[in-house]
């Protein structure tokens, strides 16, 4: 991709950049779905464009998202909406913090645009502001403020994430779930399809070796693009086990600083891959199983290690101290709503004068739910649980169509699938059933 920088001018309005640092608490606030909309509404005054795309890796469930018009002008020309392929070059295009402005192929064209690349989270995340042909260059200080604006927004997901709460935890397996699923389908469908394109092309029936040859050559590409659309998921949706491992160790290291206690790290394979969520929920868990065993007199070693199976990963925190740890301390709070949400378990061996093991199981693929015991929340989608979160919240469908950005008829459409898919009779009883999972 050949990537063109135009250096700014500098050209700037105060009034928007107070507007836009205002808006930052708005903006972090919002559910997940509706904050690039309003970060791109944000930074309109700053930064004039016609759309907006986000490749934010701390996203397990939903890295990829883009806002307004990439088409037509009129947003009728589905052809030029952008991908995830788009964006994933423009990780790399340059340097975290320092936003450039130049030309970019986003949705299938050279368009002329705003890249802002944050290193807020491990692998990065890059925000695409799509401006119009021909548009002025942004002043340098309007691009300091997008680029402190998309830290703020990636460094507060990135935390959130990372800190694994149950409720969203349980929105982003099941999103993963529905994008693995529709991921497989596609890719067994283009494939059958594909491979019978090659089979016929490859006959020496016909005659036209010109167009036998370049045919194949198309349908060899499009087998290799659906093969990396799958790569390209996996690699924002899961992390190497190893490089896993070491961001726990970074976030255990400074705890035991200024203590006497010995830090013993176990890592496992490196080569080993783990899908985010459980990523995040085994490091939370270790955490406050860690803060837990240090609470203890008397134990001057721990260790932590991680192992993975066939099935599960299981992370064990062992110490020396006296061997009389309460395991009810350890069954409740987040603990185990963590893991009731991924089907895991938590094992305990205490031995009195030796030292307590502890051992948090947790499945690598998503729980096979008893008949009739599943999570009601799975058979929802990212829209749908967007919009029964602000149902829990007591949002009347005006003010959840205003803070969705979408038409009241879209809201209504979506409550009564929600009432139909969680087989309840009223919005109470649907804000019940999110109360409960989260």
């Amino acid at each position: 991709m050949e990537l063109i920088r135009s250096a700014p001018d500098v050209g700037h309005d105060p009034a928007a950049t107070t507007a836009a640092l205002v808006a930052a608490y708005d903006i972090v606030r919002r559910p997940l779905g509706t904050v690039l909309p309003r970060v791109s509404e944000v930074l309109a005054p700053l930064i004039p464009h016609r759309a907006a795309a986000e490749l934010s890796t701390h996203c397990a469930h939903s890295p990829f998202k883009y806002s307004g018009e990439f088409g037509g002008f009129d947003g009728t020309d589905p052809g030029g909406r952008p991908t995830a392929a788009d964006l994933a070059p423009l990780l790399s295009s340059g340097t975290a913090g320092r936003p450039w402005q130049g030309v970019a192929t986003v949705g299938g064209a050279a368009r002329e645009a705003v890249v802002v690349l944050s290193d807020a989270t491990p692998r990065g995340a890059v925000l695409v502001l799509v401006r119009e042909d021909g548009a002025a260059p942004v002043g340098a200080e309007a691009l300091a403020v997008a680029q402190a604006l998309w830290d703020l927004v990636t460094a507060h997901f990135d935390r959130f994430a990372a800190e694994a709460l149950p409720g969203a935890l349980a929105r982003s397996r099941a999103a993963a779930d529905t994008r693995a699923r529709v991921i497989a389908e596609l890719s067994g469908a283009h494939t059958a399809t594909l491979s019978g394109l090659l089979g016929v092309l490859r006959s020496r029936g016909l005659d036209d070796a010109a167009a036998r040859a370049t045919a194949t050559e198309l349908a060899v590409s499009a087998l290799v693009e659906l093969r990396a659309v799958s790569e390209r998921d996996r690699s924002l949706a899961e992390e190497q086990a190893g490089e896993a491992f070491a961001r726990l160790a970074d976030a255990l290291r400074p705890l035991l600083r200024h203590s006497t206690v010995r830090l013993e790290l176990g890592p496992p394979e490196p080569t080993r891959s783990l899908a985010a969520d459980v990523a995040h929920s085994a490091r939370a868990i270790v955490r406050a199983l860690l803060l837990t065993a240090l609470e203890q007199e008397t134990v001057s070693r721990v260790h932590v290690g991680w192992q993975l199976t066939e099935h599960e990963l299981r992370a064990t925190v062992r110490d020396d101290g006296p061997g009389t740890l309460d395991p009810c301390r350890l069954g409740a709070g987040s603990i185990a709503d963590r893991l009731e949400v991924l089907g895991g378990r938590l094992d305990v061996d205490a031995v009195p004068g030796w030292g307590t093991t502890i051992t948090a199981a947790i499945p690598l693929a998503a729980p096979d739910a008893p008949a009739g015991a599943a999570d009601p929340l799975t058979a929802l989608g990212a829209r749908e649980l967007e919009v029964l979160g602000h149902l829990a919240l007591g949002h009347r469908n005006r003010m959840i169509a205003q803070e969705l950005h979408i038409s009241e008829s879209t809201v209504k459409f979506h409550v009564a699938n929600i009432l139909t898919k969680l087989g309840v009779a009223s919005r109470g009883e649907a804000a019940a059933l999110f109360h409960a999972a989260a």
